[in-house]
């Protein structure tokens, strides 16, 4: 990780192109206000953010859902796969309720 100067924000305000000249040759800035870091401010990504490859990322992205908790595939890997009858949501929640 590369090293960030601490700036705070009455400087950066006052010092702006000063600080934006300095980002463009590549520095980065911690930005604190009242001692506590606030934000970080660096060179635009050139290719860091990269576009999302599956629909799930673009939900995630997008703020629609939030990745899981913890990592691996909820189906079990000893081959067991979970059988549902055909059907609409609702037919199948009152299946799995037992009301036919």
């Amino acid at each position: 990780m590369s090293h960030m100067t601490a700036v705070g924000i009455r400087e950066l305000k006052n010092n702006l192109s000063q600080y934006v000249r300095r980002i463009e040759k590549g520095e980065k800035f911690a930005i604190t206000a009242h001692g506590r870091v606030v934000a970080e401010l660096g060179p635009a990504g050139r290719g860091r953010r990269r576009k999302a490859t599956s629909r799930y990322e673009e939900l995630v992205a997008a703020g629609v859902i939030r990745p899981a908790l913890e990592e691996g595939d909820p189906i079990p890997d000893d081959g067991m796969r979970i059988c549902l009858p055909a059907g609409t949501v609702q037919e199948l929640i009152d299946w799995g309720r037992g009301e036919d």
